[in-house]
This record gives structure tokens, C-alpha cells and sequence, in this order.
């Protein structure tokens, strides 16, 4: 059976991605409007109806706005380690005691067929996590919000058959943007922040060498980035360190405004 997988919207105004392995179907994070998230599913041919659970990787409302409609809406379950309940509460309103579900970070579960494994990840929230996903012997990871790429991260995502990874400013940019504070952009450059476009064209190169194929550039920032820069710093640094690209390594983008491609890793 193959893993299908779809980023419906990846960026700083709001995440949301689709996984299904088998009859399982599931969102990464819900920070998009009920609406908007079941006219992107139907897009990609699903029925929100079908979905079985969301799992949340931290509180920030552009991973959270529409958590607590689609629950409410849909009665199914919402995963979350016990500080991003504890940070989200307020954010989502009223979820019913039977569809909470907390796991503890660096642990692993299953939804229906689908394996779980959540890993730790350097941000400025309360327990965050980054996702490996397995179906038989094929698995995707999903690591945004990013700090830094930690050594720990490319053991527990290292060798993954299709990665989503963040890559979500120019520093330069950044640093020019006359609408950020400085203390926001302390915050974002820092290890508890947001992956900039280098280091995550750093990352793409080690996890080549675990032997990660297709590599997909996620939450991009609307202000301090384009997907043609984010694209362009992480292809020329492969092409440094020999990489054909298309043949050892496919890069590809998750948009923030528009469902991305529709990705089939096994059968």
C-alpha cells in the first residue's frame, strides 16, 4: 500500500497536511479555516467527512485555528502531547473529553494502520513535535518551526522516503523588513524560531546522506521569502556537493496560498 501525501497549505498564515495509508486519512495540524480546509481535501479529490484524526504539532494559531471547528464538526479524535493541549485550550474551545488524545514527545502510536512517531523539535512552544509517519516498510517526516537542525532530527527523520522540511526566510530579507520588530526577528533567527533558507539547503545535504530521495521546502513566509529563493538556495547548494537534481535529490515547494502537489510514496 502506498503513503499519499499532500501539503493543502504550508506557511506562516496557516498549515495544513493531508496523509492517508490505506483506508486511514488524517491532517498535520488544522490552521486554516474549516472551509478552507475541506474545499482544499476536495481539490485533491477527499471528503473531509473521512478524515479519522488530526494531529497537532504545537499550539500557534497558524497550526491551530481550525483545530477546535473541524473536532467539534467532524467528532474525531485530536493528538497532542499534554503542553500543547495545555497551550492550545483557549485557542480551540470546547473539544469533547473522548476526542482529546495526549502522547508524550519521542514516543510512538498508531492511528488505524498508520504508525506514528513523534519527535521533539527546537521551537518556542510548549512541547512541540515534528512528525514520522510509517506505512509498512515507507515512511514521511514533516519538520517545521525549526530553530535549528539538531543532530537528533536527522536520526528520527534520516532515511524517511519523502521529507517535508522548513525553509522559511532569507535572513537578508528578513533583517531589511521594515514591518517586524527587531525583537521578532531575534526571535525567528533564533534557536527556538524559524529554519532560514541556508540552513535548511545545510539539512537537505545531510539528509541526502541518509539516503532521504525527495525533499519538499514547507513553511515559507509571506514577507521575508519566495519560493523561488527558498527553491534556488537549497538546489545550488546540492549542485555544490555533486547532486543531479532530479536524479539524486527532487526538491520540490509547499505553498502558503494553494493546495501543492499530491506526493505517493510505495506501490
Amino acid at each position: 500500500m502506498e503513503i499519499r501525501f499532500c501539503p493543502l497549505y504550508s506557511g506562516s498564515s496557516g498549515n495544513a497536511l493531508f496523509v492517508q495509508y490505506g483506508e486511514t486519512r488524517i491532517l498535520i495540524d488544522a490552521g486554516k479555516s474549516g472551509r478552507m480546509i475541506a474545499d482544499a481535501l476536495t481539490f485533491i479529490g477527499e471528503d473531509i467527512r473521512n478524515l479519522d484524526a488530526i494531529l497537532v504539532t504545537h499550539e500557534h494559531t497558524d497550526h491551530v485555528a481550525g483545530v477546535g471547528v473541524l473536532a467539534r464538526k467532524l467528532k474525531i479524535p485530536v493528538y497532542a502531547t499534554g503542553g500543547t493541549w495545555r497551550g492550545m485550550g483557549w485557542k480551540v474551545g470546547d473539544i469533547a473529553p473522548a476526542q482529546q488524545r495526549v502522547f508524550e514527545a519521542d514516543t510512538d502510536f498508531y492511528i488505524g494502520k498508520l504508525g506514528v512517531s513523534a519527535f521533539t523539535i527546537p521551537h518556542d512552544a510548549n512541547e512541540p513535535v515534528g512528525f514520522r509517519l510509517w506505512g509498512g516498510d515507507r515512511s514521511i517526516a514533516t519538520a517545521t518551526d525549526l530553530g535549528y537542525f539538531p543532530k537528533e532530527m536527522l536520526n528520527r527523520i534520516g532515511g524517511a522516503d519523502l521529507v517535508l522540511l522548513e525553509s522559511n526566510h532569507d535572513p537578508d530579507m528578513l533583517m531589511a523588513n521594515d514591518h517586524y520588530s527587531q525583537a521578532l526577528k531575534r526571535r525567528i533567527l533564533g534557536r527556538h524560531g524559524h529554519l532560514s533558507n541556508d540552513a535548511c539547503a545545510e539539512a537537505a545535504v545531510q539528509l541526502r546522506e541518509t539516503g532521504v530521495h525527495n525533499l519538499i521546502l514547507g513553511h515559507l513566509s509571506g514577507e521575508n521569502n519566495t519560493p523561488r529563493l527558498a527553491l534556488t538556495t537549497t538546489e545550488t547548494r546540492c549542485e555544490i556537493e555533486g547532486m543531479e537534481l532530479g536524479k539524486d535529490i527532487c526538491i520540490d515547494i509547499a505553498y502558503r496560498d494553494r493546495v501543492g502537489a499530491v506526493y505517493s510514496v510505495g506501490e
